[in-house]
């Protein structure tokens, strides 16, 4: 899989943040290829110096996949849409998503440790 990350910083003005965000998820909840999306509220900072107040996850099949839904018309309206809501305080990059269940890994633990 492949996700776009929105990170947001504390905004000023969080309250025109939270009126125009269902207008922002409509928008995303239309983008091609979109597989599903994840939303994080940060509670608490543990290290770093730089300060997120929320994550926002949407995955993909491919980077192209998510290149392409970000030139669709919904994504131009969503992009457009995020910048005015959160006045640029975003950061927004791509990742190459990999992802095991809690299953599989008990597994390779307990293969990999018996044999030694």
């Amino acid at each position: 899989m492949y996700k776009l990350v929105i990170l947001f910083k504390p905004l000023a003005d969080w309250d025109e943040f939270e009126a125009a965000w269902p207008q922002f998820l409509h928008l995303v909840e239309k983008l091609p290829g979109l597989r599903r999306e994840a939303t994080s509220r940060i509670d608490k900072t543990l290290y770093g110096e730089v300060q997120y107040a929320q994550i926002h996850e949407l995955f993909f099949d491919s980077q192209k996949d998510a290149e392409r839904a970000l030139g669709s018309p919904e994504g131009q309206a969503a992009g457009k849409l995020l910048q005015r809501i959160t006045s640029g305080q975003i950061g927004l990059f791509f990742a190459d998503h990999k992802e095991d269940d809690l299953e599989n890994i008990r597994r390779f633990r307990k293969d990999r440790f018996e044999s030694e």
